[in-house]
């Protein structure tokens, strides 16, 4: 039997608790979850793709069937790269859908094979944003249920 593989991608700048909550869930329907760490030069990103990969390490070094990975260019071409026929999309808000449904079109039209799957977040994490978490953290702000430990520490070392 051909292993269920999906892929995961975002800038994870930093990886939240909704990330991790949709990681956790997609895991419930797949065999293995690729998890792609999008290197965007357009993007002014707080941590370096190093950085985030290995922050991603930390949380997801428990669960043997994900991996982390960075890529560039086209995630229809990463994907294929893997041998993905899915892909995972988080949706906050009403508000996402539109670019995120306009997304999943473009990659079925480049590749037809491919599939996305759009997961809404618990309701514990609906409001944690990654823009939302860097914010708290250049204030002070309490991080413990925006992000693991780990990552905790990492923005406040950055904000420090």
């Amino acid at each position: 039997m051909t292993p269920r593989i999906a892929v995961y991608a975002g800038s994870f700048d930093p990886i939240t608790r909704g990330h991790e909550d949709v990681m956790q869930r997609s895991l419930e329907f797949v065999d293995r979850l690729v998890v792609a760490v999008a290197i965007n030069a357009s993007k002014n990103p707080l941590f370096s793709v190093e950085e985030r990969v290995a922050l991603l390490g930390t949380v997801t070094a428990r669960e043997p069937r994900i991996e982390v990975r960075t890529f560039t260019g086209l995630l229809v071409d990463f994907a294929g790269t893997v041998g993905a026929r899915l892909i995972i999309r988080g949706l906050r808000a009403v508000s996402d859908f539109e670019y995120e449904f306009q997304m999943a079109l473009m990659n079925r039209h480049l590749s037809g094979g491919l599939e996305t799957v759009f997961m809404v977040p618990s309701l514990a994490t609906t409001y944690i944003s990654s823009s939302i978490v860097r914010e708290v953290a250049r204030y002070g702000g309490e991080l413990k249920d925006l992000v693991s430990d780990g990552v905790a520490q990492a923005l406040r070392a950055k904000f420090a």
